[in-house]
């Protein structure tokens, strides 16, 4: 009895002495089971040994108390808290990411940890009893950076329990995997990396999502017949009411046009920006229009107008708003979304002398046996690369309910379209100034030359950027009901800039969609040149994109009809119809645009 007690004291002592090694750290308390810190020193806490002869119980304290020695070592607390992402699973992958990033410098250094690692890791994945969702996606999560990582033999029973998983994993993390492991020994980019392409997984809405239709299926199944007949009447009731809600978005009509000190001679550059002395060159077949200057024009970042805390507050008060349309919106998001992922969904060829056996026509070889197998091949289906481009009007004429339900709007179709593994950008355009600003100083000053051309400083927004996730620009958004934000538009020269951006884009297909309330104002420009300077220089730049350029264009006119500017436009009497149009539009060009590949 001595010598087992004196057996599991000296595999503590052993243990503890490893970890002090492997952490580089003396002043750390090693406890097992449910012993209690004793100092103020850390600690780490492992198994409690359980006998002498537990071989496994042996394995799990050696790879557990490796596994926590090396994160001490090797990572910074405050670096790991900087990148985290949102959601509950989404936490959890982040933090087994960091796990294994520990580990695998720790393999490279220290013979042995890596063994140790895996001799648990195996026994432990084999005896796993997964049932839910989220208990899936974790460990297939951590097998797939164990396997691509730690180089761990891929066993073909786990394989197959994580197989659903996979294809996803490797969607969003086969070409970067290279990169990560480059990574390994730089934290800060490695957590910045990694915390970016699990929150591009959706995780943790997809699962919301199923826990919720579960919770719907059980509720219906408790529900007697005519009770579910009755149910579906009144949601179709509730679905035709929703359709003509009133928004109730609050009106942002105290626009004070002074409110823009202290940025009047803002100049911020953007990496992306085109040259903005060369935009000229390329003229849109309008030779008659110009700038008077464009010293004073920016390309600016949503997140460079306003601080963290004044877009966090903005964004509290769209999601606000967005609350109230949750059902509305989502429904039409979710018809959108379900056209997108039905032409990315598999199909197959039947019938065939070779390929996968089709499992459906056995009953009829059961039936009668001199019938020959059927097999089966799934066809290639091509879903190109899109780029989705969304130009919004904030011209002060789109106060109040407008551009609440635009940015909402542009705000759930970058949700949805990401999902469908469509790139989104958004973007704004309006001008720094009221009444000309710097150009027009300067144009008074060299004696006011007749017909100047354009004579107001522009301000192009960018509020998402195509490679920009959702959850990393989602705050941006809100910046479109900041009071002194929308001033005039000139809406001929936002083209031309919305298409420079996406035409240096390697997308396959390429969708603009704009929202405007009208015609271009800038009472500047149109004060010194022809009353139709701005509108002639409109139709020309449509003319030119829809005729000569690969770019699919079309507009939404919020009270206006835009027909006279755009080939493909549609006019909406009642803002709250935004949302159902910008859906059918985008879902109707997928469909004419399908119809038209298949010839």
């Amino acid at each position: 009895m001595d010598t087992k007690k004196e057996k599991l004291e000296n595999f503590k002592i052993a243990i503890s002495s490893t970890v002090r090694s492997l952490s580089n750290s003396q002043k750390i308390e090693v406890l097992f089971g449910n012993q209690t810190v004793t100092s103020d020193k850390n600690s780490i806490k492992l198994p409690e040994l359980d006998g002498v002869n537990q071989r496994l119980n042996y394995e799990e304290i050696r790879a557990v108390a490796d596994s926590k020695s090396l994160r001490i070592r090797f990572s910074n607390k405050e670096i790991l808290k900087r990148f985290e992402p949102e959601g509950k699973i989404s936490k959890k992958l982040y933090d087994i990411s960091e796990k294994i990033r520990c580990e695998k410098i720790g393999s490279n250094y220290f013979k042995g940890v890596k063994n140790n690692i895996e001799k648990f890791y195996q026994y432990r994945i084999n005896g796993l009893d997964l049932k839910s969702s989220e208990d899936k996606i974790i460990e297939s999560f951590e097998n797939y950076l164990r396997i691509k990582f730690l180089d761990f033999n891929n066993n073909n029973q786990i394989d197959k329990k994580f197989k659903s998983y996979k294809k996803d994993l490797n969607d969003q993390f086969k070409n970067k995997i290279s990169k990560l492991k480059d990574l390994t020994l730089n934290q800060e980019k490695f957590n910045s990396l990694i915390s970016e392409l699990i929150s591009n997984l959706s995780l943790d809405e997809e699962i919301s999502e199923d826990e919720k239709r579960e919770e719907d299926d059980k509720k219906e199944d408790k529900q007697s017949k005519p009770e579910n007949q009755n149910q579906k009447a009144q949601e179709k009731k509730e679905e035709q009411d929703e359709m003509s809600i009133d928004m109730g978005v609050p009106d942002l009509e105290n626009l004070s046009k002074d409110s823009d000190k202290g940025q009047e001679d803002l100049e911020i550059e953007d990496s992306s920006r085109p040259d903005l002395k060369k935009r000229g060159n390329l003229n849109f077949g309008d030779l008659k229009y110009k700038a008077y200057t464009e010293e004073f024009d920016e390309i600016v970042k949503a997140e460079e107008l306003e601080g963290p805390d004044e877009l966090a507050r903005l964004r509290k008060n769209l999601d606000q708003q967005l609350l109230q349309l949750k059902n509305f919106i989502s429904k039409l998001a979710n018809k959108l979304q379900r056209k997108l992922l039905a032409k990315q969904n598999r199909s197959w060829n039947f019938d065939l002398e070779e390929g996968l056996l089709d499992t459906s026509k056995l009953p009829r070889i059961i039936m009668d046996p001199f019938n020959s197998l059927s097999f089966k091949k799934e066809k290639d289906i091509e879903f190109k690369d899109t780029l989705v481009t969304i130009l919004i009007d904030n011209s002060g004429s789109m106060r109040g309910k407008p551009i609440s339900v635009a940015a909402i709007c542009a705000d759930i179709l970058s949700r949805t379209l990401e999902r469908c593994m469509v790139k989104v950008e958004i973007l704004g355009f309006t001008t720094k100034h009221w009444k000309g600003g710097s150009s027009r100083e300067k144009w008074m000053k060299n004696d006011k030359p007749s017909l100047p051309g354009r004579l107001n400083d522009l301000r192009h927004i960018v509020y998402k950027s195509a490679d920009t996730q959702w959850r990393q620009a989602k705050n941006n958004m809100g910046l479109m009901l900041k009071e002194g934000l929308l001033k005039e538009n000139i809406d001929g020269e936002a083209l031309k800039w919305a298409f420079n951006k996406m035409n240096k884009r390697k997308e396959d297909r390429k969708i603009l969609m704009v929202i405007s309330d009208g015609a271009p104002v800038d009472d500047s420009t149109l004060s010194t040149n022809t009353s139709d300077y701005l509108e002639t220089n409109l139709k020309k730049t449509v003319k030119w994109i829809e005729s000569k350029s690969n770019i699919e264009l079309l507009a939404i006119g919020i009270g206006h009809d835009v027909t006279r500017y755009y080939n493909k436009a549609v006019k909406i009497t009642d803002v709250q119809d935004l949302g159902d149009v910008m859906i059918n539009q985008l879902t109707d060009l997928f469909v004419e645009k399908n119809k038209k590949t298949l010839h």
